[in-house]
């Protein structure tokens, strides 16, 4: 093996932890796994999450369905990527990440395949499912566990890159409103289901599951052969290690999740009505379908910045101003008329914003309180829990919307739910208090 090869060509087991102890790469191979997640979340969340606001107005158009019957199918991928978040947490933290994402990119797939063959409500609806399944398999928990797993003191820089890649997803809006336009919704749908198999199926390959299984400890510090074992006691030992079981019993997991669970309500109604609100303004798509680009992207600020900022300013703090920023950012929207365009200005920055710190900040919270040994656990608990608000947030904003002809009300009435989220994380118990 030459000096600049990776050193991890093969699972633990087969003498690659040998191999280690001879040779080593230059880079620290936690980042070509960062580097791989972000490539995979960036597709999916490209072409499953955001994606989804460019094909609602053609399904709506063809099928007749309303708004919030076609909106319910993004809840019930929230619904169901909740559900499976728990157990692919536990899975995780057993099986490792590779044959989770490599499931996942397979159902993903057959979901785009199965939306291209939509006939009815019902397989509309099997299709999100399966598409949910397929998330859940290999994104989020999985991703972010597997990050948290290789590095310590750079956990929130790492986070936040990986973070940032779901955030790029964003730039794919416009490619699939395109995609759609020129060869009509169906043909696109096979289009992303190939293009699932081709992309993330790979890249399954090199996600690894725990750097001390290669030779590794977390940040790329390496154990010699004769003192590995004291080099991972003096690391683990300046580690918080709280068992899943003990974490639920906390009140402060409690907070964190509740609050995460507004996040998601008002995330999932943003991101599904994004394009049809600014379609009931007057908007052109292809203008909005730039403005449910810019949304995302705009979010990588927050989501790298709020890792730099956690480390002059806390954790917890950081976590708290994400809120504060949604919480401005949706009664500026909810303003926006169209003699008032320029809203979306102030709209975009400061919800981007708050939306970024949101994201990255949460997992550095729970990795700060309850530490990794059984984090990819507790992680697909609180993922859990914010299924409730991924569930709830579009299909009401689409009822609402049904009912009165306007979005305004929506995003006036969803701002007080982010305002109790600020509440929630300010009256968060400091890390290391007892459990309730």
């Amino acid at each position: 093996m030459s000096e600049n090869q990776s050193p991890i060509s093969s699972e633990p087991g087969d003498g690659s932890v040998l191999a280690v102890e001879k040779k080593r790469s230059k880079v620290f191979y936690g980042w070509y796994i960062v580097g791989a997640c972000v490539l995979i979340t960036l597709y999916t969340g490209g072409v499953v999450h955001f994606g989804f606001t460019a094909v609602f107005e053609p399904i709506a158009d063809e099928f007749g369905w309303s708004y919030a019957q076609i909106a319910l199918a993004s809840s019930l991928r929230g619904l169901e990527t909740g559900l499976l978040a728990p157990i692919m947490g536990f899975l995780v933290d057993r099986l490792g990440p590779r044959k989770l994402i490599f499931g996942g990119s397979i159902f993903i797939g057959i979901g785009f395949f199965l939306l291209s063959r939509l006939s009815s409500l019902a397989t509309f609806y099997g299709a999100f499912a399966l598409l949910s399944v397929g998330m859940s398999t290999c994104t989020g928990t999985v991703l972010m566990t597997t990050v948290i797993n290789w590095f310590h003191r750079r956990a929130g820089l790492a986070t936040g890159i990986v973070a940032s890649g779901f955030g790029l997803g964003g730039l794919l809006v416009p490619v699939v409103t395109k995609l759609i336009d020129a060869l009509q919704w169906r043909k696109a749908m096979l289009v992303l289901g190939s293009g699932t198999l081709g992309i993330v199926l790979p890249l399954s390959l090199l996600v690894r599951h725990r750097p001390e299984d290669y030779g590794y400890q977390p940040d790329g510090e390496e154990s010699s052969a004769g003192g590995s074992g004291e080099i991972h006691t003096s690391t683990a030992s300046t580690e918080i290690n709280i068992p899943a079981k003990q974490a639920l019993g906390n009140r402060a997991f409690w907070h964190v999740a509740i609050a995460s669970m507004c996040h998601a309500f008002v995330i999932g109604a943003v991101v599904t009505h994004m394009m049809p609100y600014l379609s009931s303004l007057g908007i052109a798509r292809s203008v909005s379908s730039l403005v449910a680009l810019i949304l995302p992207v705009a979010s990588i600020g927050g989501r790298l910045g709020s890792g730099w900022l956690s480390d002059r300013l806390g954790r917890r703090n950081v976590f708290a101003a994400s809120f504060v920023l949604m919480t401005a950012g949706l009664l500026l929207f909810g303003l926006v008329i169209t003699e008032r365009m320029w809203l979306m200005v102030p709209f975009v920055i400061t919800f981007s914003l708050g939306w970024g710190f949101s994201v990255t900040s949460r997992i550095s919270v729970l990795r700060e309180y309850f530490g990794r040994s059984s984090f990819g656990t507790i992680l697909g608990f609180t993922s859990g829990i914010m299924m409730i608000g991924n569930v709830a947030g579009a299909p009401l904003a689409g009822w609402i919307y049904d009912t009165w002809g306007s979005y305004q009300g929506a995003w006036l009435g969803f701002s007080a739910l982010t305002l109790f989220g600020t509440v929630l994380v300010l009256t968060t118990p400091t890390s290391g208090s007892t459990p309730a």
